[in-house]
């Protein structure tokens, strides 16, 4: 059965309240590979609740609505559902410990075709409800790859990549995963068992459970921060890029990063597979 994308466009997701602690905080940190080197640091300050620092990209996770596209009434076939792009925009720093809530709403579905699938984007505002300070806007845009060919208007997608200068990079970053991190990352939330279960992952067209989408992207933050700012979180004001292959959990992330002023250009590269992993990367930073 097509989905019907004006349905999606009206879904009402409701409003979602999330309350978390230290602890949620050290666990996301582990579980995209902070403190793989216990002595170091620097690291040790996102995983050790002493003045604990939390990573930008945790933000992602933050009032999720969960994985909506299983639900019956979307009509999507979530076996084939991939995350496609990611887009942040920081408005307040991270608190180690708070409630917050977010609604998500669907702002819109682009059919690019029966062999390439459906664009679907979404956006949650998420606010700090003791504060009622907005920490941040979550653009994120899946690819639903059994879902082209739903007819209507073709339009071009408001996604639109940012470009990788034509140069050797300036900085480079490598950063192992461990065999076990889909499992350890799915922990802070995000249970789409094509990240656990070998069936699953074969059923969608994988040798093995793949990493999350948002796991790579999380590694990929450390990466920048540590390159770009000094493991100083404040610094992260906006952040977009899109994902272009999967990571399997055990294999290297290099991420690549070029220099303008406070705009970073970056991506990222499984050293196993030879491949880019995520791609036309943006991230702008204070100064």
């Amino acid at each position: 059965m097509a989905i019907d994308p004006e349905k999606l466009l009206n879904r009402e997701f409701g409003t979602i309240r999330d309350t978390y602690t230290e602890k949620d905080c050290i666990l996301y940190a582990l579980g995209v590979g902070m403190g793989l080197d216990p002595l170091d640091e620097e690291c040790l300050k996102f995983v050790y609740e002493d003045g604990l620092k939390i990573l930008p990209s945790q933000s992602v996770i933050m009032a999720h609505p969960g994985f909506w596209a299983k639900e019956e009434d979307t009509g999507v076939d979530w076996v084939k559902v991939l995350h496609a792009g990611q887009e942040i925009i920081f408005h307040n720093p991270i608190p180690p410990s708070a409630t917050v809530e977010a609604t998500t709403r669907i702002t819109e579905v682009t059919d690019k075709g029966e062999r390439v699938g459906a664009l679907i984007n979404s956006e949650r505002i998420v606010s700090d409800i003791k504060t009622g300070m907005e920490i941040c806007t979550l653009i994120t845009t899946i690819l639903a790859r059994g879902d082209g060919g739903f007819g209507g208007e073709r339009k071009v997608s408001a996604f639109k990549p940012d470009v990788i200068p034509m140069r050797d990079p300036d900085d480079i970053c490598d950063l192992p995963t461990l065999p076990q991190q889909a499992l350890l990352y799915r922990l802070s939330g995000d249970f789409n068992p094509l990240h656990a279960s070998p069936t699953v992952a074969r059923n969608a067209g994988f040798k093995a459970p793949i990493l999350h989408g948002l796991c790579t992207f999380g590694v990929m933050t450390h990466a920048l921060i540590k390159m770009c700012c000094d493991y100083d979180p404040s610094r992260f004001k906006r952040m977009r890029l899109r994902f272009s292959a999967p990571v399997y959990p055990g294999e290297t992330i290099r991420t690549e990063i070029w220099h303008n002023d406070n705009e970073i250009a970056f991506r990222c590269k499984s050293l196993e597979q030879g491949k880019i992993v995520i791609n036309n990367g943006y991230l702008l930073v204070e100064g």
